[in-house]
């Protein structure tokens, strides 16, 4: 059995799109992309490096991330810590179409039941990049077992979000917390379970 886990960088109200860059992804009219690096320091840059560089784990992708990565990494120069892990490794696009442009070791799941099946499986663990369309996919499904989010101290007010449309209730145990020098609060969370209803009036 493996663990899928999701690593998100965050803003307070709960955007997810286009951290890293202008360009990354400006579907939807999106132009408030690259808001992560002003707030970057040593302590952000340890917590991304333990589980990018850390413990072997396959690529679970939604469609639209695999699109912007495939386009990306194949181009960068093999001494890159990050392209060394992602280039080789295995590649699972959650997708009704098939994947083009190709990228090694990519293969598609053409539904969630193939996703619980690779969950079910031997192999590494599941690491989760961008796909905000797949959250609430997982989420409803029971899949996704840790997130590791680092919550960056901006409000972006529009963009795709973690918590998107689909998601269902639930409770998490939080199982770490650090705050950098600039103030992104990163937290590890596991998934508990539904969230009961509890009544404070006696």
């Amino acid at each position: 059995m493996r663990t899928i886990i999701g690593a998100v960088f965050l803003s307070l109200d709960g955007v997810m799109q286009a951290p890293g860059g202008p360009e990354e992804d400006s579907s939807g009219g999106f132009g408030l992309g690259g808001w992560i690096w002003v707030h970057s320091d040593d302590i952000t840059r340890e917590m991304v490096r333990g589980y990018l560089l850390g413990p072997p784990y396959e690529l679970l992708l939604g469609r639209r991330t695999y699109d912007i990565f495939a386009a990306y990494w194949p181009q960068v120069p093999p001494d890159n810590p990050i392209a060394a892990r992602f280039n080789p490794t295995a590649k699972w696009v959650l997708s009704s179409r098939d994947l083009s442009p190709p990228w090694y070791n990519s293969q598609r799941l053409s539904s969630l039941e193939a996703v619980r099946e690779l969950k079910a499986s031997n192999g590494p663990d599941l690491l989760v990049q961008g796909s905000s369309t797949l959250y609430p996919q997982l989420l409803a499904a029971g899949l996704l077992d840790r997130l590791i989010l680092q919550t960056f101290p901006v409000v972006l007010g529009r963009g795709k979000r973690l918590f998107g449309e689909g998601t269902p209730p639930g409770s998490y145990k939080l199982v770490s917390s650090v705050v950098s020098s600039t103030g992104v609060v990163m937290t590890t969370y596991e998934f508990t379970g539904q969230k009961p209803v509890v009544s404070f009036i006696s």
